[in-house]
Parts: structure tokens; C-alpha cells; sequence
């Protein structure tokens, strides 16, 4: 694992441990969708991508970054990964910002949209060399990114957990991926296409039936 990506994890992890200590600090950095358009504290775009719900939630986004970094390291290097990184969470961030626009109250945290991201250009490379709790990686990224989609149609009222980012997150991840190595990612969009579907699913939730925002 290169350095970039264990200081990205390691810093994560202490910003993630002082906010679930801090109930300032959580709730001036998470993403809220009221005080980054009425206030303009676009570093919540960022910052709520270092904030965690619980140590599980915080677990399972590095577990998954742990798993999946390596295919993206090897084949974009730590710059290739950075721009994944931080695109993903900015757009996965201003898709969730576009969804829940006339809902200022919507908060979220994690680093999902960043996560997926990575997830989404691992798999467009690698699909078969990656395997998650005996899972294919291509199939754990379909049921990530399922029980995404079935959180957003079926919102809790406990949860805080950004969903919506997962989905922008994934699209960048895999558009990057296409741009800078398209017959790679050509060959296994039968992989990409199951991962998609999920997305599809809520596109059509979201766009057609209007279901959300």
C-alpha cells in the first residue's frame, strides 16, 4: 500500500475519532445541504468526507479503500489515485447537493463518494483480481452499491450516512477510468454493467418517477 493512501486512511481515521467526540466539530464540518447553499461553507464538500457515524462505518469505508486501492494505484499511480479520491467525494458531494436541494435540513457524512470512486475504477481494470469476504469484486460493488440505492428509496430517520455521494462518486470514478484507459475498461463493461445497474435503477427513481428531492 503506497504512503498517499495510508496517510489518506490514517488521517481519516483521526478526524474521525475527534468528531465522534466532538459534537462541535461533527456538526460544523458534516455535509448539510442548508449551510453549504445559505452560508457558502463549501469545505463541508470536503470535510464531511473525514467524518465517520460510528467506528463500524468508519471500518467498513477503509476496509473497502484497503481492498480495492491497490488495482487503482498500480494502474494510475498515487496521482491517478488522489484525483479519483478527492473527485469522487467532491462530485459524489454536489450530486447529493443537486438531490437534496429543497431539503436544508439533509446532513451526511463519510467517505462513500470517495470510496465508490475507487471501487468503480478498480473494478473497470480488475474486475476478477479483487475478492471481499470471498465475494468477486465486481459483485461486492453490485451489492454496494444496491443497498445504496435501496437506503436513498427507503430513508431512515437514523441514518446519516451519505448515500447519495456513493452513486456521484461512482460515476467519476468510472468515467476516469474510460478516459485515461478505455479498451481496459471496454473489456469488462459486462462487470461495469452490473455494477450500473443499481444506478440505472435510481435514475429512473429520481429523474422519471421523481421519487427523491
Amino acid at each position: 500500500m503506497s504512503t498517499i493512501v495510508l496517510v489518506i486512511m490514517a488521517v481519516t481515521c483521526i478526524i474521525s475519532y475527534f468528531g465522534l467526540n466532538n459534537t462541535a466539530l461533527f456538526e460544523k464540518y458534516k455535509f448539510n445541504v442548508g449551510a453549504i447553499t445559505n452560508r457558502k461553507e463549501y469545505v463541508r464538500l470536503i470535510s464531511s468526507a473525514f467524518l465517520h457515524a460510528d467506528f463500524m462505518h468508519l471500518f467498513f469505508n477503509m476496509l473497502s479503500l484497503y481492498f480495492f486501492q491497490g488495482v487503482v494505484t498500480s494502474f494510475f499511480g498515487n496521482i491517478g489515485f488522489v484525483i479519483i479520491y478527492f473527485g469522487s467525494m467532491i462530485l459524489g458531494n454536489l450530486f447529493s447537493l443537486m438531490i437534496y436541494k429543497k431539503q436544508p435540513w439533509y446532513s451526511a457524512i463519510g467517505a462513500s463518494g470517495a470510496v465508490s470512486g475507487i471501487i468503480f475504477a478498480s473494478i473497470a481494470m480488475a474486475p476478477n483480481e479483487i475478492s471481499v469476504n470471498f465475494l468477486p469484486g465486481w459483485l461486492f460493488g453490485t451489492l454496494y452499491f444496491g443497498y445504496s440505492v435501496y437506503m436513498m428509496l427507503n430513508p431512515k430517520q437514523w441514518d446519516n450516512l451519505g448515500h447519495a455521494a456513493h452513486l456521484g462518486g461512482a460515476f467519476f470514478g468510472l468515467v476516469y477510468s474510460i478516459a485515461l484507459h478505455p479498451q481496459q475498461a471496454m473489456s469488462n463493461v459486462l462487470y461495469l454493467g452490473a455494477m450500473s445497474l443499481p444506478l440505472i435503477y435510481l435514475g429512473y427513481e429520481i429523474f422519471v418517477r421523481k421519487r427523491i428531492g
